[in-house]
């Protein structure tokens, strides 16, 4: 959303120099060059831990929570992504529940899902991470890392956004079971985060659309929002995120993000 998906996650979602990623000839090339950016100012961060709540909003507006803790690995492999936990740790009919994903650039990502009442370990299907993430408006294929190699891209324009300019720029899926054609993405000319993006369905129809809110930046460099709103326009339901104590580089191994670990975590 967005190197990975909380960093909008956003954020797979790389020049070094900043002129060439707007001075680009074609729409395409400069759509590339402004998600390669965007991607370069998150190079480094190497692991992040978060708190958030999950507000689960229905058609009739009520309201229902979980809390989470992800924990993030950064891979400095421009070949692979980043490796990601989800752990849920309320409310008790959820706790233990947890996602492992490792994201891949040229390879479907892998994902395994523990369920604490079952007490195993599910392999989610490579054809079936369009399907919604524990009842939330988040699709599985929406909490892998975003890297830049899974789209291709095409600059549509520059737009106000709020009080900043953004650039609008369109993303098509390279992976050929994705459940979005398209999405659309506004990306603030400041500081390059993702402000807003729509996601559209296979049959070319707006289905959701994210709004990121609440950016802080932290070690003097990486942004990260604290509020993620997802509305569903075609349900009318929604979810939002809200993350709180970020801590980053606190020395976290591959080996802690291994299919094995799914029912040990906590």
């Amino acid at each position: 959303m967005l190197k990975r998906f909380f960093h909008y996650i956003p954020a797979g979602l790389v020049l070094c120099l900043l002129p060439l990623a707007v001075s680009a000839e074609s729409p395409e090339a400069k759509g590339l060059a402004i998600a390669q950016e965007a991607d370069r100012r998150e190079l480094g961060f190497e692991d992040t831990v978060v708190s958030l709540q999950m507000v689960l909003r229905n058609t009739r507006g009520q309201t229902s929570e979980r809390a989470l803790v992800i924990r993030t690995k950064e891979v400095p492999d421009d070949n692979d992504g980043d490796k990601g936990f989800v752990i849920f740790q309320q409310p008790r009919d959820v706790k233990g529940t947890a996602l492992l994903t490792h994201t891949h650039v040229a390879k479907p990502d892998d994902q395994w899902l523990y369920l604490p009442a079952l007490k195993r370990v599910k392999r989610i299907s490579s054809v079936n991470k369009s399907g919604p993430f524990v009842g939330s408006e988040f699709a599985y294929e929406d909490m892998a890392s975003q890297e830049v190699a899974k789209y291709t891209y095409r600059y549509l324009r520059d737009e106000p956004c709020g009080d900043l300019t953004c650039f609008v720029v369109e993303r098509y899926p390279v992976y050929k079971h994705s459940g979005y054609t398209r999405q659309i993405t506004w990306i603030d000319q400041a500081e390059y985060r993702v402000q807003k993006v729509e996601f559209y369905d296979r049959k070319e129809a707006l289905l959701k659309t994210l709004r990121l809110s609440g950016y802080q930046q932290y070690l003097d460099k990486y942004w990260r929002a604290s509020t993620l709103d997802m509305e569903n326009h075609q349900t009318g339901k929604s979810t939002q995120l809200v993350f709180s104590d970020y801590q980053f580089r606190t020395g976290m191994k591959d080996r802690d993000f291994t299919p094995a670990m799914l029912k040990r975590v906590r």
